[in-house]
């Protein structure tokens, strides 16, 4: 005990004491919470990309997040709640990404060259997408159509390459009636199943398939085909019968 510490016992005054810690903020408080809650969704990510719904267990995922699984049920209700909420963020995350192309800034043509590519490089960049798209699909989007937001999420990408197509058919580049939907699901299946075969594929026709430069080359083949079918002389009303 120092001579101040000593005098002041004696003088009856109270010691100083040392200063607290400062508490958390409401600011930190909030953002524990999220956290967790955005780990355990990394978690279940991962879980059900690797090992399907039905594969995928509670504990695994907990495990991954580094939580107790009571935690899983607090934020997302169970195994089916965190399993829609995988699906809803993987689609979020691609729509979101799509927006940062301002379509309707670009010229049709490069508009239309910039979605094929980025919808191809965003399938190589996040296997975790097609892997999940593909768990979802054996269950015939049985969880899927329980979401609320799906349809809205997904309704203004459609309206972008309407709009896109529509500018493009102003300006004589693209031909009239390209449906939207079925424009977008040409490409994204001239990439996805590339993908999901790619290891087949080249075993069977000889030929390497997974190499950069090869998907690179095949990225720019899908480019060819959609602009091709989009234009002035593309689709099967326009073509020439020998």
């Amino acid at each position: 005990m120092t001579i101040e510490e000593k005098t002041r016992t004696r003088t009856g005054e109270a010691p100083e004491m040392a200063p607290k810690e400062p508490s958390k903020t409401g600011r930190q408080r909030k953002r524990d919470p999220e956290r967790t809650a955005a780990a355990i969704l990394e978690a279940g990510i991962a879980e059900f990309s690797q090992h399907g719904y039905d594969g995928a267990r509670v504990d695994g995922i907990a495990r991954r997040a580094h939580v107790n699984k009571r935690m899983l049920y607090h934020y997302y209700g169970g195994k089916d709640g965190l399993y829609v909420a995988v699906l809803e963020g993987r689609y979020a995350a691609i729509r979101a990404a799509e927006r940062e192309l301002d379509l309707s800034r670009r010229e049709p043509i490069e508009a239309m060259r910039q979605l094929v590519l980025f919808t191809w490089n965003y399938y190589i960049e996040h296997p975790e997408f097609l892997a999940i798209l593909a768990v979802e699909n054996q269950h015939k989007a049985r969880f899927l159509t329980r979401s609320d937001h799906i349809v809205e999420m997904n309704s203004p990408l459609i309206e972008a390459i309407a709009e896109v197509l529509r500018r493009g058919e102003a300006e004589g580049v693209f031909r009239a009636g390209v449906d939207p939907v079925e424009l977008y699901i040409s490409m994204a299946s001239l990439g996805a199943f590339y993908l999901s075969n790619r290891w087949t594929l080249s075993a069977i026709f000889s030929r390497e398939l997974t190499s950069k430069p090869a998907l690179q080359e095949w990225g720019e083949h899908i480019v060819e085909m959609v602009l091709a079918f989009v234009g002035p002389q593309g689709g099967i009303h326009n073509a020439r019968v020998a």
